[in-house]
C-alpha cells in the first residue's frame, strides 16, 4: 500500500496500515483502534517517525500546534518540523536516537507559526517500545517563557528607576569582556563612567526616601539621554545601570577612545547640573565621575570595577562635582602606598628600618653641634625609602606611634655612644621630628623619659622637632606635653618655620628653644652667576633671627648649599646650619669621624654644588 492517508476524522489518518500492521503483530483489532484513539485524542502533540527521520503519524494537537493539517504532517522531515538542525549537538544529538543510540533527546525550540506569531516549544524523542520508531512530542511553553522573561526582569532590574541594576550589569560587562569584539567588526574596547551623586545622603536625611527615589529616577532619565545622545542612537551601545543608592554606571561597548568617554562624562555632569523640579521641589545636584577606557583584550570586569572606584575616588579628592580619567601612575603610586600601609607596622617588627644622621654645623665654628636623624626603610620590594614616602602613611594609619618610639630610642642610644666613645669632644645632640599624633596617641612625655634613663642620654642632648602649624596650633595635651618635656630639659624646635601660621604673638608663650628657617627662606640668598641677591630676603632672615635671639631661642638654617649662603647667614647672625654644604644624611659612621673637628672650615667637607638639599 502507498499509505495515502484517509480523510480527516477517521481512524487511519494518522497511521499508515502497512506500518501499523507491521509494527503491531500479535495486536488485536480493537486494541490498535484503542491506540490510534488515544493518540490522536492526546493533548500534547505528537508524532511517531521512523529511523529515516520522516513522520509516520502525527496527531491533531501537533498539527494544531503547528497551524497545519494532520495529513499534511505524515511522510515529512520531523527535524524540519521543529528545527533540530538549527545547531550541530542537538543535531547530532538526534541522529543518535533514530539510530538507537542514544535512549532520549530534549531541547527548546522556538518555533514559527504560519500566522506570524512565535513560540516557545519543549521537543522530546523516546524510542517506541518494540518498534524501530521514535515518538516525537513538543509541548508549548510560551507561557512560562514569557512568565520567566518578566521574573527576570523584575530580578535584573532596579524597581526604583527600572534602570538595569547591578546584577545585569555584570552579566552584560562579563559578556562584553569575553566575546570576541574583532570577529564582530568591533573596536576591541569598552570604557565606563562610573559615578554617583555628590550629598544625596542629606536629600534622604532632610526631605525624605520618596523624594530621594524620585531625584534618582529623574537622574536615571537624564542619564538615559546622555547615553542615547552621545552613542549617535547606536542601540545597545550603551548601558545605563543603577548599581546600588546613588551609584550609576555607564558602560560603553565597542568604545573608539577616551575622547568619546570623555564626551559622555561631560555631557552627564551639564545634565545634572541642571535643577531637578519633583513635585514642588526644586534640586539641584552634582555628581563625581570616574572614567575607565581600555581594551577588552586582557581586562577583567574586577579589574574595570576596582580602576573605576579608585577613579570616582579621585575626582572626589579633587573636589567632586568633575570627572577623572583613571591615571596607571597615579593608581601605581596608590597600590604603592596600599602596600606600604600594609606592611608598615611588622617591618618595624622586622627591623627593616635604619637612621641615618644629618650634621647641624656651627656657623661661626664649622663644628657639628648637632644631627638630625631621619629614618630609611629597606624595603625588600621598594629598595631604600625615604620619611616623604612612608611618614604620612604612619601618621593616618597610627603605626607613628610604634615608629617614633623606635626611632626616638634608636637616635639616644646612638647619641650616647658617640659621647662614650669622644669624651674629650664636646657632645653633640640628636635632634628626632616628631609628630602631634604620637602626644596623642602615646605617652611622648614617658616615652621619653623612660629612654632617656635607658640608654643614658642627658636630656639637653635631645632635641624634638616639630612644624610650625603643629606647635602653633597646640592646647590642651600636646602644649603640656612640650611644656614637660621642656621642663625635663629637652629642647623644643620648630621645624619649617616661616611656612605655617608664623603667629609670632603666641611663639612667645611656647616652651620652644629652637627655630629652624625653611629651606625657602635660604634658598633666595643664593648668588648666581649675573644675579644679585635679593636684599628682601635677607632683611627678613634678619629680623626673624633677631627676634628669636630677642626670646632667648637658637636658629637654624635649612637647606644650606653653597658657601656664599653660610657667609650671609653668619653675617645676619644665624647660630647653626644644615644642608647638603655640610654633608647629606649619612650613617652614624661617618658623624664620628666628623665629631671633633670642623665640618666646614673654608673647604666644606661634603659639598654637593648647588643640587637641591631636601632633608630626607
Amino acid at each position: 500500500m502507498s499509505g495515502t492517508p484517509e480523510g480527516p476524522g477517521s481512524a487511519a489518518d494518522s497511521l499508515r496500515p502497512t506500518t501499523t500492521q507491521r509494527h503491531h503483530v500479535g495486536r488485536s483489532a480493537a486494541e490498535l483502534r484503542d491506540y490510534r484513539a488515544a493518540f490522536n485524542a492526546a493533548h500534547l502533540p505528537m508524532a511517531v517517525v521512523d529511523r529515516d527521520g520522516q513522520v509516520v503519524a502525527a496527531n491533531h494537537a501537533l498539527a494544531q500546534l503547528l497551524g497545519t493539517e494532520t495529513h499534511s504532517l505524515v511522510e515529512q522531515s520531523a527535524a524540519e518540523l521543529v528545527d533540530l538542525a538549527a545547531e550541530a549537538r542537538t543535531w547530532q544529538a538526534y541522529l543518535e536516537v533514530l539510530r538507537g543510540r542514544q535512549a532520549k533527546l530534549r531541547c527548546t525550540r522556538r518555533l514559527k507559526h504560519p500566522d506570524g506569531h512565535s513560540l516557545w516549544t519543549e521537543v522530546t524523542l523516546g524510542p517506541v517500545p518494540g518498534t524501530p520508531d521514535v515518538l516525537l512530542s513538543v509541548a508549548d511553553i510560551s507561557d512560562r517563557r514569557d512568565l520567566q522573561a518578566r521574573l527576570r526582569h523584575l530580578q535584573m532590574h532596579d524597581p526604583v528607576t527600572r534602570l538595569p541594576n547591578r546584577a545585569l550589569f555584570f552579566e552584560r560587562l562579563s559578556a562584553a569582556l569575553e566575546a570576541s569584539s574583532y570577529d564582530r567588526g568591533g573596536t576591541g574596547r569598552i570604557g565606563l563612567c562610573y559615578l554617583d551623586l555628590d550629598g544625596f545622603k542629606a536629600v534622604n536625611d532632610t526631605l525624605g526616601h520618596r523624594v530621594g527615589d524620585r531625584l534618582l529616577t529623574a537622574v536615571a532619565a537624564r542619564l538615559t539621554h546622555c547615553a542615547d545622545q552621545v552613542g549617535y542612537g547606536r542601540p545597545g551601545g550603551h548601558l545605563v545601570a543603577r548599581l546600588g543608592g546613588d551609584e550609576f554606571a555607564l558602560l560603553v561597548e565597542d568604545s573608539t577612545g577616551t575622547e568619546q568617554l570623555a564626551d559622555l562624562a561631560k555631557s552627564v555632569l551639564a545634565a545634572l547640573q541642571e535643577p531637578f523640579d519633583l513635585a514642588g521641589q526644586r534640586l539641584s545636584v552634582s555628581a563625581s565621575i570616574g572614567v575607565v577606557e581600555r581594551t577588552c583584550a586582557g581586562t577583567s570586569a574586577t579589574g574595570l570595577m576596582q580602576a573605576a572606584d579608585t577613579t570616582l575616588y579621585w575626582a572626589k579628592a579633587d573636589g567632586k562635582a568633575r570627572w577623572t580619567l583613571f591615571d596607571p601612575e597615579r593608581n601605581a603610586h596608590r597600590m604603592t602606598r596600599q602596600a606600604l600601609s600594609s606592611t608598615l607596622r611588622p617591618a618595624v617588627e622586622r627591623g627593616e628600618f635604619t637612621l641615618e644622621y644629618q650634621p647641624l654645623v656651627d656657623l661661626e665654628s664649622g663644628a657639628v653641634r648637632g644631627v638630625e636623624a631621619l629614618a630609611r626603610w629597606n624595603h625588600p620590594q621598594f629598595g631604600t625609602l625615604t620619611p616623604n614616602r612612608f611618614i604620612g602613611i604612619a601618621e593616618e594609619d597610627g603605626s607613628i606611634v610604634q615608629l617614633g618610639q623606635w626611632v626616638l630610642r634608636t637616635a639616644c642610644r646612638q647619641a650616647r655612644r658617640w659621647q662614650l666613645d669622644h669624651p674629650s669632644d664636646e657632645p653633640v645632640f640628636v635632634s628626632v621630628n616628631v609628630a602631634v599624633r604620637q602626644v596623642w596617641d602615646s605617652d611622648l612625655v614617658g616615652d621619653v623619659a623612660e629612654i632617656l634613663a635607658e640608654t643614658g642620654l642627658a636630656p639637653e642632648l635631645l632635641q624634638l622637632e616639630l612644624t610650625e602649624s603643629a606647635v602653633m596650633g597646640s592646647a590642651g595635651r600636646p602644649l603640656q606635653a612640650l611644656q614637660a618635656l621642656s621642663d625635663m630639659g629637652v629642647r623644643i624646635a620648630i621645624d619649617d618655620f616661616g611656612t605655617g601660621y608664623s603667629n609670632l604673638a603666641y611663639l612667645s608663650r611656647l616652651p620652644v628653644s629652637v627655630l629652624k628657617l625653611d629651606g625657602s627662606f635660604v634658598r633666595g640668598f643664593r648668588y648666581e652667576e649675573g644675579a644679585h641677591p635679593n636684599p628682601a630676603d635677607e632683611t627678613i632672615v634678619e629680623a626673624l633671627v633677631q627676634l628669636a635671639h630677642r626670646l632667648g631661642l637658637t636658629v637654624t638654617a635649612e637647606c644650606v648649599e653653597t658657601a656664599g649662603q653660610a657667609a650671609r647667614l653668619r653675617r645676619v647672625g644665624c647660630d647653626t646650619g644644615q644642608g647638603w654644604l655640610y654633608s647629606r644624611a649619612v650613617g652614624p659612621e661617618r658623624i664620628a669621624e666628623m665629631i671633633g673637628r670642623a665640618a666646614y672650615g673654608g673647604a666644606p667637607a661634603g659639598t654637593y654644588g648647588s643640587a637641591p638639599s631636601p632633608r630626607v
